[in-house]
């Protein structure tokens, strides 16, 4: 290996109200071979993302800084989990097809969020649908409301 095979890839920052979102690597991308993608994307204090499910992809999640909660749903069941994260306290997250997943910030600093995802998004068959399919901030028949998301 030398310094003439480093290379140095600029990528892309997403931002809305919510935070921002940077795919890291990506298999459709003519530099990686792999299917999939990491990405980091960020929760705004008293803000949610996520909210949908996945048909066919996997994914895993490491909060890298911040605290939260990840509730998930199992769409067949409506059964709920609350899971408490925090990035003092390391935990890899798998979430299979058909659980619908939220991220809800609980903290008083942006929630950053490293993820692995077994298919790289596709605009075009994205496979993301959006919560339980009753309504965009609605995740196993459980409003978000009460969580005091300020995009719920």
């Amino acid at each position: 290996m030398s310094l003439a095979e480093l290379e140095l890839k600029p990528l892309e920052r997403q931002s809305d109200a919510r935070g921002w979102l940077i795919e890291v690597l990506r298999g459709d991308r003519t530099y990686l071979n792999p299917r999939g993608q990491i990405y980091v994307t960020t929760a705004n204090p008293g803000y949610c993302k996520g909210n949908h499910y996945h048909k066919r992809k996997t994914e895993w999640f490491l909060v890298i800084k911040g605290q939260g909660e990840l509730i998930v749903a199992d769409i067949a069941t409506q059964a709920t989990q609350k899971i408490e994260v925090d990035a003092g306290t390391p935990l890899l997250v798998k979430v299979p097809p058909l659980i619908a997943h939220t991220w809800v910030n609980t903290g008083e600093e942006p929630l950053y969020i490293l993820a692995f995802i077994d298919e790289a998004f596709n605009p075009q068959d994205s496979d993301t649908y959006p919560g339980n399919g009753n309504g965009r901030w609605d995740v196993g028949g459980a409003r978000l409301a009460g969580t005091g998301c300020a995009n719920s």
